[in-house]
């Protein structure tokens, strides 16, 4: 610990990507530093990468000449890049887990607020700014002060077309997108016990939305099995022994925690989001909310966002009309992601009017569901089938909402204009409602299609 009581800490895995490391890069060639550890970073390309066509050089400019310059980085410094047609690239968040960089007891940073995923394998993991990413490089180290911690216990089972990203909509939207500023959020329970890992992740990403530093899952079969044989994890008596060490880092029965809050997975609805943060939404059932029955401090970003989503107090979220459809981002861009939304699609035909598209989170993502023939269930339907990236989430790339187009989206956040447009308007929810939306132009209660196709 040092002296001003923040806790210098050592960071075992550093990932980078091209947006936020440049400047991070060029402090440590102005300062005459080299990278501290450059086996523990590794870097891919994500934010900036277009979709539909990734032949080089890109047609953007500046988005070429930020690969450029992430490629020279790591040249220069010896640092592992997982670049476009490796087979392994893809967005952050989604490559480190599937390639086995990220394990239990870990400590994971990245310039990238939704690092908070990697939580779900049971590691300490949160995102950083560029003058932190500096820092990692030169050091493998940060400075931060001790945490709270609240435990979320999840009761009960979700029930069918209900996902992880209902369950952590419902969670933000009840304790709020301030709620969770000074704690690392713990998620714990039966219902987080059945998730499988990809949903976990889900969870964990999210719970930078809700406030939180970071997420955690603890370790458990699940979590082994999932990291079994994958590139970078353990073999022979290594994996024994990081089996042997990962089943100690679990909560101890008795621990005590700084706050907890209960959850009743099995009274959860689809989730959607209707405002401009991630914490106001409502389940499908519900109407709008009038401010005045919100509490003084939701009132004024209540009003706002009915202002700038053109919604109306009091009406049903259902059968609002979309325009776009996005399915992918680390959120929900993963394999498991597009076999849902597939099983909602296949058969049907995306409604008349509508943009729909589904951006695979890695490359292993798309041929892996290439491989299971879901491009063509997609396709069939009326979807585009893109190049993995991060896509519409945050729109640094030509996927973009115009105008004041509303899209039903599978990512994270629901900012003004942070789909690229400063008029578009974003919905929140599953990629099962996703799916649901694109069918009928609208939201949909995914739950119904379900109920048809049984």
């Amino acid at each position: 610990m040092l002296s001003g009581g923040a806790t210098q800490i050592f960071v075992g895995l550093h990932l980078i990507h091209e947006v936020t490391s440049p400047q991070a890069f060029a402090a440590l060639k102005e300062l005459g530093m080299k990278v501290r550890c450059p086996d523990r970073t590794v870097a891919t390309v994500d934010h900036i990468v277009p979709t539909t066509d990734q032949s080089r050089p890109f047609s953007d400019p500046l988005a070429e000449e930020m690969l450029l310059t992430l490629e020279k980085n790591c040249q220069n410094h010896n640092i592992k890049l997982y670049g476009l047609g490796s087979g392994n690239q893809g967005i952050v968040h989604v490559i480190a887990p599937e390639l086995g960089l990220t394990q239990p007891g870990m400590t994971v940073v990245c310039g990238d607020s939704h690092t908070s995923t990697h939580g779900a394998f049971g590691a300490i993991a949160f995102g950083i700014g560029t003058s932190q990413v500096r820092d990692v490089l030169a050091t493998q180290s940060l400075t931060m002060n001790k945490l709270k911690v609240r435990r979320i216990w999840i009761d009960g089972q979700l029930n069918q077309g209900v996902y992880a990203k209902d369950l952590i909509l419902h969670i933000i939207k009840t304790l709020g997108v301030k709620g969770g500023v000074g704690y690392a959020y713990e998620f714990a329970g039966p219902a987080i016990e059945a998730l499988s890992m990809e949903e976990r992740m889900t969870i964990c990403n999210m719970a930078i939305e809700g406030g939180a530093r970071c997420g955690y899952i603890n370790p458990d079969e699940i979590t082994f099995d999932y990291l079994q044989g994958r590139i970078h994890s353990p073999v022979g008596s290594s994996w024994d022994k990081a089996i042997h060490w990962w089943r100690k880092l679990s909560s101890d029965l008795d621990a005590v925690y700084d706050d907890e809050i209960k959850f009743d997975a099995s009274k959860i609805s689809p989730t959607v989001t209707w405002g401009i943060t991630p914490g106001q939404g409502i389940s499908i059932e519900e109407l709008l909310p009038y401010p005045e029955s919100l509490e003084d401090k939701d009132k004024q970003i209540a009003e706002e966002a009915y202002k700038y989503m053109k919604l109306k107090p009091g009406s049903s979220i259902k059968d609002v009309q979309i325009d776009v459809c996005f399915i992918g981002s680390c959120t929900n861009g993963r394999l498991s992601d597009l076999e849902i939304a597939a099983d909602i699609v296949k058969g049907n035909k995306v409604a008349k009017g509508v943009k729909a598209f589904v951006v695979p989170g890695s490359e292993k993502v798309a041929n892996d569901a290439i491989s299971k023939g879901l491009d063509n269930v997609f396709k069939d339907a009326g979807f585009q089938w893109r190049e993995p990236g991060c896509s519409m989430c945050l729109a640094m790339n030509p996927d973009r909402l115009n105008g004041s187009q509303i899209s039903a989206s599978s990512s994270n956040r629901n900012f003004k204009g942070r789909q690229g447009s400063a008029n578009g308007r974003t919905l929140l929810m599953s990629p099962a409602m996703v799916a649901a939306a694109a069918i009928t132009g609208k939201v949909s209660d995914v739950r119904n299609l379900l109920t048809q196709q049984s």
